[in-house]
């Protein structure tokens, strides 16, 4: 009989092929949504985008990482995206948008 911490190991990387896969579904439904041009679509792509960022969370969580340390890393990214005038903030404002949205929470 294996011991508790075999079993957590195992439930643990479980787990972590579980969030996986999840991620990957998630995408896969967005980029089929997107491909198939649905119309009336805002709540599933709403959906599968949350679902994503949530398993991604969970998953870092699993792999040893700090909620704290990835929202903080997420900050550092987009603030660097800003100061290296990224395209997308060029042509539409969104990693400001973004900041403004992080630092009010």
């Amino acid at each position: 009989m294996k011991n508790k911490k075999d079993m957590d190991i195992m439930k643990n990387l479980k787990t972590i092929e579980w969030l996986k896969s999840e991620i990957l579904s998630s995408v896969a439904g967005l980029y089929q949504i997107l491909a198939n041009g649905e119309h009336d679509m805002k709540e599933d792509v709403e959906d599968l985008i949350t679902n994503t960022i949530l398993s991604s969370f969970l998953l870092g969580k699993r792999l040893g990482l700090d909620y704290d340390d990835i929202g903080s890393n997420l900050l550092d990214k987009v603030k660097l995206n800003l100061i290296k005038d990224h395209k997308i903030e060029q042509w539409h404002g969104d990693l400001s948008e973004l900041l403004d949205f992080l630092m009010s929470r």
